[in-house]
């Protein structure tokens, strides 16, 4: 990101709205100095929840693009998203009576996007919504995206014959340090969300019972198994 070239985008589009600094520091929440040292390109000084904050008052998108020794970035994540398909795969193997369908796209009513995983558990009806991510990046982003998945998933589902009597939603998080810190962070929106305990997961897959939205963490290894902790646990430790 270029402080500098954010900071001449932030004054702008500001005196375009006819706004003092001021102005913007009180719609965005934040202090008159914060903005004033986003503004002259000083974003070291300033934490990038308050940036976007500042950019979201002002009705602008901010996208932050990391960068690492050219295309090797991009191959890097793949290979950990697609080892991480690889675990749930795996897993799906030895669990009786699922059907695992990854990378099914979609595009209903103008909605578009992936469902990394679909489970179809047929005996029971149960379809299971995953999600992985290798990276937590915006909590609020990334929930949003997996409760639209699970609210189209009727949909998304209908051309294959399967008629869901359930609908879950499991969340599947790279095991890291950073993802446990941003996961512990917004410990009490998340527990709001994912109210099923991830320890009881396995027990789950034997025996669907019910709707569960969990997040668990995985190591990220081939042949890896899911870790027997979640959200949850892990928030009460």
């Amino acid at each position: 990101m270029d402080d500098s070239r954010l900071g001449r985008a932030i004054r702008a589009v500001r005196l375009r709205r006819g706004w003092r600094q001021g102005d913007l520091a009180v719609a965005a929440g934040v202090s008159a100095p914060t903005v004033s040292r986003i503004e002259s390109g000083r974003l070291a000084a300033v934490d990038l929840g308050r940036v976007r904050r500042v950019a979201d008052a002002l009705g602008m998108q901010l996208e932050l693009q990391p960068r690492w020794r050219g295309s090797d970035l991009d191959r890097l994540l793949n290979a950990r998203h697609s080892a991480m398909h690889e675990a749930i795969a795996s897993l799906f193997a030895r669990s009786p009576g699922w059907v695992a369908a990854p990378e099914v796209s979609f595009s209903i009513y103008g909605e578009r996007g992936i469902v990394d995983v679909l489970g179809w558990h047929a005996e029971t009806r149960s379809l299971l919504v995953m999600e992985l991510k290798t990276d937590i990046v915006d909590v609020q982003e990334m929930l949003g995206t997996l409760d639209r998945k699970r609210r189209l998933a009727r949909r998304i589902v209908a051309d294959r014959g399967w008629t869901p009597a359930t609908v879950s939603a499991w969340l599947v998080v790279a095991e890291g340090r950073t993802n446990r810190r941003r996961v512990s962070a917004h410990r009490q929106l998340l527990s709001s969300v994912f109210t099923s305990d991830g320890r009881t997961i396995g027990g789950w897959l034997a025996r669907p019972n019910g709707e569960v939205a969990v997040l668990s963490f995985l190591p990220i290894v081939h042949g890896a198994s899911i870790k027997r902790g979640s959200a949850k646990a892990t928030l009460r430790s």
